[in-house]
Order: C-alpha cells, then structure tokens, then sequence
C-alpha cells in the first residue's frame, strides 16, 4: 500500500532539498566564521595603516620645520658677511670659505625632499653640509674677535643675536624631529604593525635620525 506524501514527511522522509540544507549548516556557519575573521583583520589592518600615516606625516610636518629653521640661517648669512666685509675686507679666504660652504648646504636644502626622512644617507649628506657651514661660520667669527668696533655696531649686533637664535631653534627641532622620527620607529617595528608596514615598501621605511657628532655634548652655537 502506497503511502501519502504527509505520511512521509511525518516518518522523516523529506524532500531531498530538505535533508540537502540541514548537512549545509555545519558549513555556513565555518563561512561565516572565516567572514567575521576577515573582517576583524580589514579592520585592524585599516587601524594600523592609519596610525602609521598620521605618525609619518608628523614626522614629515617636523622635517619641514627643520628645514626652515636651516632655511632661516642660510638667509642670515649674507647680510653677515657683508657686515664683517665692511670692516675686515682683507680676510678673503674666509669669506670665500663662508660662501662656498653656504651654496653647498643651500644647494642640499633645495634637492631635500620629504622623502630625505626615509633615506639615512641623505639625511646625513644634508647634516654634514650643515655643520661644514656651522664651522665655517665659527671661523668667520674668529676674525670678528679681532675687530672690536664692529662688535659694538648695532647691525652687528643684531646680526649675532639672530644668529645665535636660530642656532637654538635648529638644535629644538632637531630634537624634536628625532622624537617624532622615535614615536614612529616604535611603532613601525611592534607586532604586529610590522607586517603591515612591511606590505607597503618604502612608503613606512625606518626614519632616520639626525646624529650627534662624537663628542658633542650640546647643540652647536657660534660664539662671538
């Protein structure tokens, strides 16, 4: 005796969509699984490209004021060296010194790039530039001493302290460079962040630092 489709369905035996379904639910719920762990993943990994862009971009912001800091110096010099001309206008060579020191630093200033932060070797091309115009200027100064009327002119005057203020201005933002240049390293180079920041090349290499020369204990300053 044939049974009837209700008898069927109340017995157990179903349609084959049906029991199809029921041996389906073990694997949604592992896809759904594996759904939810990616986007957990897209959204930390979104968190960590997004904290390493804003500490780059601080780092870079720093290096700008870097720059102006040296930009501020370079603009000063002229004037300098035409105030020690008007009364040491035999001292030739040191003149010369000053200003060939100056194009070069002035030249590497120009080329500098932000990018100049993720290249160790530029950064140090630039930092010795900059102290082979400090020196030079240190010499120049050498033969101020010998003029002590020009050191009682108020150009000179005023010439020396904005000179000695930009000084310490390179000196803070130098440092302040190297801690925002620290903030990102660290975080750069911590798991996992590392991996992210690997995926991405060049675009979150290591910063580089500006480094102390040896023996250095103090920012530099020209003395009069």
């Amino acid at each position: 005796m044939a049974r009837s489709w209700s008898q069927g369905v109340q017995e157990g035996y179903g349609p084959p969509v049906a029991r199809g379904s029921r041996r389906a639910g073990p694997w949604a719920a592992a896809v759904l699984m594996l759904a939810g762990l990616l986007g957990v993943l897209v959204i930390w990994g979104g968190f960590t490209y997004n904290r390493l862009v804003g500490l780059d971009q601080s780092v870079r912001a720093q290096w700008g004021q870097v720059e102006n800091v040296y930009q501020r110096r370079l603009d000063l010099i002229p004037n300098l060296v035409e105030t020690v001309k008007g009364a040491a206008a035999f001292e030739r060579d040191t003149f010369s010194q000053v200003a060939q020191a100056r194009a070069q630093a002035g030249q590497l200033t120009g080329q500098a790039t932000p990018d100049i932060v993720n290249d160790a070797q530029a950064l140090e091309r630039f930092q010795q530039a900059q102290q082979q115009l400090g020196s030079a200027l240190s010499r120049l100064m050498v033969v101020v001493e010998r003029y002590p009327e020009l050191r009682a002119t108020e150009s000179f005057r005023t010439l020396q302290a904005q000179l000695e203020g930009s000084e310490n201005r390179i000196a803070v933002e130098r440092m302040r460079y190297n801690e925002a240049a620290q903030a990102f390293n660290t975080a750069r180079s911590r798991f996992p962040a590392v991996l992210v920041a690997s995926l991405f090349g060049n675009r979150f290499a290591e910063k580089a630092y500006f480094q102390a020369q040896p023996g250095a204990q103090e920012a530099p300053k020209v003395r009069f």
